[in-house]
């Protein structure tokens, strides 16, 4: 290797001549760092995903022996205590012994018919499942005779309701005259169901507004579980009422038990751009604020919750009556929430 003798006896940094004169002349002329792509998230209903968990969740056997020997260690506790204060005020103050004691023999009345009550309610939910598996038997058998015997049961399950009464007529006119099993329960469906289906639509749409706006407007975190909770156990309430079904407090909580770990089961409680779409537009959800984009998410779900509370309230299937669309339930619901330009 030889010398270079120019550099012989040289010493300090070298400066080597760059070729590409397309580089920055200064820090402020180079290009930014390309920051990584994110997708933007989308809103995920997590107020009606929670709802629908807390709903569904069956306490283990452990939390059921725990509270069923509280609830019978308590109540007796307080029965001996009371027993011993009347017996107490009878001894001392015989009068007012004897008002106290009418006052709790009154207070035992209502709570025994407040037990009649719920088991009433729940004969009343017991009638309307078997209506429902009798009917859907009937028809996969097309036995004409099960099928007409379900028209039975359901007219007199509508007897003395006004807005039964037209289709009841209808019933007794051309019942006579269809010959098969799909005809009797269509006939059923389309005189007597139609207009108490219409009804729970309706409440259907009037909860998915409402979770939809309190979820939008309410800022606080657990506001809107609440109010997705309460807004739906109180729509299945009312369609469990619209269809015979009147439930009390615990046949209300077997309903949206029933409403919600079907839900749960079948990944329903979910949804995503292509629910809102109708409304929206494709695309839109993921532009619009947070806030505002969860209450519509919440609003389509309750939507879908509402869909399926019409199916286990119902004491006919969907049989020759379409099933409601849960998309089209949303659309009709929430359309006035949201500004659209018209669309084909």
């Amino acid at each position: 290797m030889t010398d270079d003798p120019d550099r012989k006896g040289r010493s300090g940094p070298v400066l080597f001549e760059l070729e590409d004169d397309s580089a920055p002349a200064s820090p402020s002329e180079a290009p930014p760092v390309p920051e990584p792509e994110t997708q933007p998230t989308l809103p995920e209903g997590r107020a009606m995903a929670t709802a629908a968990a807390l709903a569904a969740r069956r306490p283990s056997r452990l939390a059921r022996w725990f509270w069923a020997l509280l609830g019978t260690l308590v109540s007796t506790l307080i029965s001996v205590a009371a027993w011993r204060f009347v017996t107490d005020l009878i001894a001392s103050v015989p009068l007012l012994g004897y008002a106290v004691t009418a006052l709790m023999v009154l207070f035992l009345l209502v709570i025994l018919l407040i037990v009649i009550k719920e088991l009433a309610a729940l004969s009343r939910l017991s009638r309307v499942d078997a209506l429902h598996r009798a009917a859907t038997a009937a028809l996969a058998d097309d036995d004409l005779a099960a099928a007409r015997a379900v028209t039975d049961k359901l007219t007199a399950l509508y007897a003395g309701r006004d807005d039964t009464r037209w289709g009841r007529e209808r019933m007794r006119d051309r019942g006579p005259e269809i010959f098969d099993a799909q005809g009797v329960i269509g006939l059923a469906e389309t005189e007597l169901l139609a207009p108490l289906d219409a009804a729970a639509r309706r409440e259907v749409e009037a909860a998915a507004r409402q979770v939809a706006t309190v979820t939008a407007l309410v800022p606080l975190a657990l506001a809107d579980v609440a109010a997705a909770l309460g807004s739906n156990l109180r729509m299945i309430r009312r369609i469990a009422d619209i269809y015979g079904g009147r439930s009390g407090t615990l046949g209300s909580w077997r309903l949206i038990r029933a409403v919600m770990s079907h839900l749960v089961a079948t990944g329903a409680v979910a949804v995503g751009d292509d629910m809102l779409e109708p409304i929206l537009g494709g695309g839109l959800l993921g532009k619009l604020s947070r806030r505002f984009g969860e209450g519509l998410v919440n609003g389509a779900l309750t939507a879908r919750v509402g869909v399926a509370a019409m199916e286990v309230c119902r004491p006919l299937p969907f049989a020759t009556t379409r099933r409601p669309s849960a998309r089209s339930v949303v659309r009709t619901a929430l359309s006035g929430l949201v500004r659209t330009s018209d669309r084909d």
